[in-house]
């Protein structure tokens, strides 16, 4: 499904992706992990190129992203992708957000728009939330929402970049469930996250990333459980157990 070669990315001076080189089969669910500033957002952004990659092939199926001449609108078609903000029209019903972009991008009617809209937001189960506003929904409903728009268009893989990292801890659970719910049905998934759980029960590989390179990569029992490399561990002992990686640097 993804084929990713030699990706490099460069702000100026600034080498965020060094030479990134992984691939996602159809079905897989993967989850990047890894600090701040390794460069989690920024591959995922030169995938369907919202970022311009410095150097370096994507593929998905056969079509080359990176290609000059190809057509990006068609393949961006093929790509949902879920951002950290919600990014909902504020004077737009729900069904309205999960409809504008199908009849503006794939030309369905509107009938067929609101329907298809409908069925996602049972997916994703906000169907009482149909005819509210962004504003009266919460954090974790405003991001299902999200999720149900980039679902409407029929997406062949979904990319999340840290789609929790917004919300309240207490809604997390309800936007994980219905990721749980995507990978259950075969979406393949790239996703960006720091919650380990998630990533432990759900992704069938792990990847985790430091200073713009792929450290280390596995299935993810093994990764998150048995890492191999020091820096994975460094980073999950933080992760998973703040207080005892502060105790063990201060000592």
């Amino acid at each position: 499904m993804i084929t990713i070669r030699d990706l490099h990315k460069s702000f100026g001076d600034l080498d965020v992706l060094k030479g990134i080189d992984f691939s996602v089969d159809q079905g897989e669910v993967v989850c990047v992990i890894g600090p701040s500033g390794s460069g989690k957002s920024t591959l995922l952004r030169c995938i369907n190129r919202l970022e311009e990659p410095t150097s370096g092939q994507v593929l998905i199926g056969k079509d080359e992203v990176t290609d000059p001449d190809v057509d990006i609108d068609a393949v961006r078609r093929r790509i949902g992708m879920v951002f950290q903000q919600f990014n909902l029209f504020p004077h737009l019903t729900v069904t309205e957000n999960v409809s504008i972009a199908q009849r503006r991008v794939l030309g369905r009617g509107q009938a067929e728009a609101e329907q298809v809209a409908a069925a996602n937001l049972e997916r994703v189960g906000l169907s009482d939330k149909a005819d509210a506003y962004p504003a009266q929904l919460s954090g974790g409903q405003q991001q299902r929402a999200a999720i149900a728009r980039a679902l409407a268009m029929g997406p062949e893989l979904m990319l999340f970049d840290e789609p929790t990292s917004a919300l309240d801890p207490e809604i997390v659970g309800d936007v994980l469930a219905v990721m749980r719910g995507l990978a259950d049905d075969g979406m393949t998934m790239i996703v960006v996250t720091h919650e380990m759980s998630f990533a432990r029960e759900v992704a069938d590989r792990v990847v985790f990333m430091d200073d713009g390179a792929i450290v280390e990569e596995g299935e993810a029992e093994r990764v998150i459980g048995s890492p191999a490399n020091e820096r994975t561990r460094r980073f999950l002992a933080r992760v998973l157990d703040p207080a005892a990686a502060d105790l063990a640097d201060s000592t």
